[in-house]
């Protein structure tokens, strides 16, 4: 048996024709819903980049813990179990944060690894002078703005850019490997993530557009408020909407060789991304600042199981693929995922729609705690002044770009109780800086609220309904206690 794994970053559910829009090009997106079970209610878990690829090798929550970092002496990891039972696993990417500090043994964990450099702020050309760059809507002065100019010098054709260099590799180890068994093959791209940097090839799709709009160039908005005019407001989303084209163009190139090499019969495919992106929505821009609505939260998820060959049909229990993908890879190879991992295997959800879970919790670490029953989402925010007490629960002490500060790290209160999943560890504990008080985004604070999705799936009016409250409340207890979280938690969020 095989499996191959396609991962998009920021990838829309509103924004692709499988979901009901109606203006964005994707014809392959259509063509993968033909093909496969398409799951209507798949939330994320734990935000945002690296924390979701941290759920994905070890099945289990971990926001509740710590923010971004690394894979922890102590964690299992769904492609080392899998390397280490004789099945091949390779990681394909342009996903630069897998080579920052921050995440930097993600891809030790596979049999095998390619990096393909160049996507958003990756230090990677060197060039001593700044770079020019257009006047822009949202002018920037910091490094990532500079370098992410001189990467896209390299890119002057379509062929150039990471994405379509990354799905080359991808289907080279497809053609390499069609006629083997016992492998698994993940392509992650960094895109449609922010900057949405396009080839002209894909701007051309929305050609009245492009020549309507005559405003600064606007391709990467700011994680604030929206201030913007509406028609720049429309401009980004067009150009978010060119990059998603250029997915479905280098999505499209998989499926013709799952066509062409009859890989339908024996291999498993999987498409999801790790999150949304909020495109003026709610008033807002981007993710990480705001309360995790529908558009950040709820995700476009496909499967292609060979064993049940289910096709064209909507599946509707609740699912969280970053937890659930582990067990369900794990099952598929016949390996048995371990007592640590708390995510489901997909197997008979995705062959008959079987439940896997009532609720399932998700959120970034020392901001809103969610639950959803698919129906209604509770965002259980912070009652403690400064959002404190809070801490880091880390082996590993690094932030994205770089370690801990020696300031934090003389603040660690010692060593904290083992947890039920580090093994018999201790791990440092550590108080977070990085609550939500004192950021000007969110400066009146986050509070509790709790939405009908069903009735108002744009989440314009949160709802009264004390009953159902009570009721989220006590699932939500239910499952931090599943994730063994750490008592200050519970106090963090009046529980």
């Amino acid at each position: 048996m095989k499996a191959i794994m396609v991962m998009f970053d920021s990838l829309n559910r509103h924004m692709l024709p499988p979901y009901g829009c109606d203006w964005v090009h994707a014809p392959n997106f259509e063509r993968l819903a033909e093909r496969t079970a398409v799951f209507e209610t798949s939330y994320v878990c734990s935000m945002p980049c690296m924390p979701a690829r941290r759920d994905l090798h070890t099945g289990r929550p971990n926001f509740l813990h710590r923010s971004w970092g690394p894979l922890e002496p102590f964690d299992d990891s769904m492609p080392k179990m899998l390397r280490e039972a004789g099945i091949h696993s390779h990681l394909v990417t342009d996903h630069y944060h897998y080579w920052e500090e921050g995440a930097g043994n993600y891809g030790t964990k596979y049999s095998t690894w390619e990096a393909i450099r160049g996507q958003e702020g990756d230090l990677w050309r060197g060039q001593v002078a700044k770079p020019e760059v257009p006047e822009s809507v949202w002018p920037r002065n910091d490094r990532m703005w500079y370098q992410d100019w001189i990467n896209r010098k390299a890119f002057s054709k379509e062929d150039d850019f990471p994405q379509f260099r990354t799905f080359e590799s991808g289907m080279d180890f497809i053609n390499r490997n069609k006629e083997e068994d016992n492998w698994f093959l993940q392509i992650e791209t960094f895109d449609p993530h922010e900057p949405f940097f396009s080839s002209q090839e894909s701007k051309s799709i929305y050609k009245e557009h492009y020549e309507k709009y005559k405003g600064k160039h606007f391709d990467w908005p700011p994680y604030r408020k929206v201030k913007e005019e509406p028609e720049e407001i429309e401009h980004v989303r067009f150009e978010y909407a060119s990059l998603v084209s250029m997915c479905d163009s280098r999505l499209g190139k998989i499926l013709d060789m799952m066509d062409e090499h009859s890989m339908w019969d024996d291999t498993m495919l999987i498409v999801w991304t790790d999150h949304g992106f909020m495109l003026g929505e709610h008033e807002c821009w981007a993710k990480c600042w705001m309360p995790f609505y529908e558009e950040i939260a709820r995700t476009p998820f496909f499967v292609w199981d060979p064993r049940s060959k289910v096709q064209g049909e909507r599946r509707h229990s609740l699912v969280q693929p970053s937890i659930d993908l582990a067990p369900t890879l794990l099952e598929f190879f016949g390996l048995e995922p371990t007592k640590d991992m708390l995510g489901k295997s997909l197997k008979e959800t995705i062959a008959n729609d079987k439940k896997v879970g009532e609720y399932g919790i998700f959120g970034m670490h020392g901001y809103h705690v969610n639950v959803t029953d698919g129906k209604h989402v509770y965002m259980r925010g912070p009652v403690t002044e400064k959002n404190i007490p809070l801490n880091e629960y880390t082996l590993m002490p690094t932030h994205m770009q770089g370690s801990f500060s020696t300031e934090e790290l003389r603040k660690t209160s010692g060593l904290a109780v083992p947890f039920q999943f580090t093994k018999e560890c201790q791990t440092l504990k550590i108080p977070s800086d990085r609550g939500i008080m004192g950021d000007e985004r969110v400066k009146d604070g986050l509070p509790t609220m709790l939405f009908n999705v069903e009735k108002d799936p744009g989440q314009m009016t949160p709802v009264l309904d004390p009953a159902k409250e009570s009721e989220m409340e006590d699932a939500l207890r239910g499952l931090m206690a599943e994730c063994d979280a750490p008592v200050e938690q519970y106090e963090r969020l009046g529980l």
